[in-house]
């Protein structure tokens, strides 16, 4: 078992690479996307067409951003806090994605236009009969998987499981 500062620097190293990666991406995409028409990368099945989305997952929620926003630094604060207990190493790359997602969309909602709380996500990874998504969608989606992931197996966050087994057999 990991010793609490080791998950947490899996949790950070995990959280600073996908956050980078998420913000070159989305650099690169507004870069060399804008004013293009859509890049196939694997035919139909993946292409990169840029977007700028003022709303949550789906679009939706685009005249809500100023809440997002909000809702996005409370869910910062939230995964930073519960981080400092993980030991469990899935727990911690899940909350490591978690995070880096968060802040990465967090980012563009405060840095781009129209401005800060009002700012559209760069959006560019195109499937079909989906939405189009960035890297920081990918990271919330696998985060959220990896917790529920151990959930599921019974892992707590300090790695180990409750003892359902056990009957009082007195």
């Amino acid at each position: 078992m990991l010793t609490s500062s080791r998950a947490w620097t899996v949790f950070a190293v995990v959280a600073v690479v996908i956050y980078v990666t998420d913000q070159l991406s989305k650099r690169a995409a507004v870069e060399h996307l804008t004013g293009r028409d859509d890049v196939k990368v694997v035919g139909e099945l993946l292409q990169l067409h840029l977007t700028r989305n003022p709303g949550a997952a789906f679009s939706l929620g685009t005249g809500f951003t100023v809440g997002l926003s909000c809702l996005a630094i409370v869910a910062t604060v939230v995964v930073l806090g519960v981080s400092r207990k993980v030991v469990d190493p899935v727990w911690a790359a899940g909350l490591g994605a978690l995070l880096a997602g968060i802040t990465g969309n967090l980012t563009d909602r405060m840095l781009r236009e129209p401005g800060p709380f009002r700012g559209h996500v760069i959006d560019f990874l195109q499937l079909p009969n989906w939405p189009i998504f960035n890297v920081a969608d990918i990271a919330i989606n696998v985060g959220a998987g990896l917790i529920l992931l151990q959930v599921f197996r019974g892992i707590r966050m300090d790695g180990t499981r409750p003892d359902h087994d056990v009957e009082d057999d007195t």
